[in-house]
């Protein structure tokens, strides 16, 4: 393992991920933060019933006011996607949308659990039928066939490229990418065909998917469509280093009271651990995930 060891990554810049990263530094360890406040869901939300805020108070000035203590604590907060998540002896190593590596001794998932939908004919109806939210779930299942991508962000540049060791042909549709510049780069070299500007109107098909038409009226026979709107998803990360799902919905990652998940050094703070869904909640947790996450790093300095 090469370069500087991180103590706690912190993959997610809502509440819970903004008071992890309060109470870790605390505990003097170097922390980093990844991810952008405005895709947080409290963003664009007011607050009137959190203990000891009176009124109504918006989000997005909330997040704003958190991003500044984080700094003040000295954490290294990077507006960055994470595209994936290798175990590598008793590490973590993070691939970043701007090709970045990170070392961690450990990370806390913390970036909620919303998957954008279309909201297109055909969407809800073919859903596991050809359309899919996950490419590093269900690639394996299009291997030698034609599938669409759809997104704007790194999460769909980095499925489109990953959808090429599997399908024959991969479309990328978008209205207007939005990514680094070295992940814009690796797209271009690429065999993927960018499809911009433009949108999905409609995915046909009966029992599975067989086509999708385009706001310009054309049509393009596929067989798979991934929707992947913004950034990967904690469920997609989490399967990548096999961290354990609840037993009942496979929606949100299993914790016990010390936020720690099935895999040692891993935490989860927020509502990827499922609901209530609230404010008051992730940050709760993410100061529990925050505080133990430092204590286990503080543990480990040794490797």
């Amino acid at each position: 393992m090469t370069g500087s060891i991180i103590d706690v990554v912190i993959i997610g810049a809502g509440p819970a991920g903004i008071q992890a990263a309060i109470h870790a530094a605390r505990k003097k360890i170097r922390v980093i933060m990844l991810g952008r406040p405005q895709h947080s869901a409290l963003y664009g939300a007011h607050v009137e019933n959190y203990a000891c805020v009176k009124g109504i108070v918006n989000g997005a000035d909330l997040l704003a006011t958190g991003l500044t203590q984080v700094k003040e604590f000295g954490v290294e907060a990077a507006p960055e996607d994470v595209l994936k998540i290798e175990k590598e002896d008793e590490l973590f190593k993070l691939e970043l949308e701007s090709g970045r590596i990170l070392n961690s001794r450990t990370i806390i998932f913390a970036m909620g659990v919303a998957k954008k939908k279309l909201k297109v004919p055909g969407e809800k109806e073919l859903t596991g039928q050809g359309v899919s939210y996950c490419v590093d779930c269900d690639a394996n299942f299009y291997r030698g066939t034609t599938v669409a991508v759809v997104g704007n962000q790194s999460a769909a540049v980095d499925g489109a490229l990953t959808l090429l060791d599997y399908a024959n042909t991969v479309y990328l549709i978008s209205r207007k990418l939005d990514v680094s510049e070295k992940l814009f780069k690796r797209l271009k070299s690429s065999s993927v065909e960018l499809i911009e500007p433009s949108w999905i109107k409609t995915i046909n098909g009966e029992d599975t998917v067989t086509s999708i038409s385009l706001q310009d009226n054309a049509v393009l026979d596929v067989e798979g469509v991934f929707i992947e709107l913004g950034a990967k998803g904690a469920l997609e990360l989490a399967a990548q280093v096999d961290v354990s799902l609840d037993t009942e919905q496979f929606k949100f990652i299993e914790t016990n009271r010390k936020m720690e998940t099935s895999i040692k050094g891993i935490y989860a703070a927020g509502d990827i651990t499922g609901s209530p869904f609230q404010m008051a909640k992730a940050v709760g947790e993410g100061c529990i995930a925050g505080m133990n996450a430092a204590v286990y790093a503080r543990k480990h300095k040794n490797f």
